[in-house]
């Protein structure tokens, strides 16, 4: 049998793909993280199905999970919130299942920011406003980053930001990104993005922090800044110019 890491997208039971919605139907054996997703994502899965919340788990008791699972020939699904390509301890745990000999595979899923910017309904790439995306986390309660990734070496290139697992900090952060964004660059916070606690709170560098103090947020929030999420820029990509057709009906 086989342990599939799935993506369960930002929470919602109806915004995941059908492959994972297929794996989850024929699960023998379900771990999910409980913090951050919808309940209702659960209902993809059968009724006879072992399912285990490891919001409360240590990596080694979450790969012991699926190692004895695998032994005793049951298929096994592990959602992971998000997508797993991104902070979902997937090498981790991969690694695990590796030295236990347990094959496994990996389901994309729905990221988080991608959801929050459809929310707002903003592209984060306008032409001539920002092209680049920086997904980047903080240090708080948790593993220490690289000392070449700081968030001040992101913010001098200007891009749209998207901050994960950062929002008990958002305070700091916006006084360390003043300097290179200011104080009225817009900033968007999406909190349990498509569940039905979605939250969403729009302000600025210099207002963000205060909102989010008094909406009490403190987990399962993302944090976008940049000029691209308020940009009224009349810019167009070169790809769909008439400049470019226009170059490509001469060249024929």
């Amino acid at each position: 049998m086989t342990v599939h890491f799935v993506g369960a997208g930002p929470g919602a039971a109806d915004l995941i793909t059908l492959r994972a919605a297929s794996l989850l139907g024929a699960a023998d054996v379900v771990l999910y993280p409980g913090t951050y997703l919808d309940a209702e994502m659960l209902s993809h899965c059968r009724a006879d199905a072992r399912k285990v919340d490891t919001q409360d788990l240590d990596l080694d008791r979450i790969t012991a999970a699926m190692v004895e699972a695998h032994a005793a020939g049951r298929d096994v699904v592990r959602l992971t919130s998000g997508d797993p390509s991104l902070y979902s301890a997937l090498h981790e745990q991969t690694r695990r299942l590796d030295a236990a000999g347990v094959p496994w595979d990996v389901t994309p899923g729905v990221p988080a920011y991608a959801a929050a910017a459809a929310i707002v309904g903003r592209e984060l790439t306008v032409p001539l406003v920002a092209q680049s995306v920086v997904l980047t986390r903080t240090r708080a309660r948790s593993t220490a980053m690289p000392e070449r990734e700081s968030l001040t070496a992101y913010a001098a290139t200007g891009a749209t930001l998207v901050l994960h697992l950062a929002i008990t900090r958002s305070r700091a952060l916006m006084a360390e990104l003043v300097p290179h964004y200011g104080d009225t660059c817009p900033v968007v916070v999406v909190s349990r993005a498509t569940q039905p606690e979605e939250r969403v709170l729009r302000g600025t560098v210099g207002t963000i922090a205060d909102l989010v103090e008094d909406a009490g947020l403190r987990q399962a929030a993302v944090i976008l800044v940049g000029p691209a999420l308020a940009s009224s820029s009349a810019a167009e990509s070169y790809l769909y110019s008439t400049e470019r057709v226009a170059r490509k009906e001469r060249l024929r």
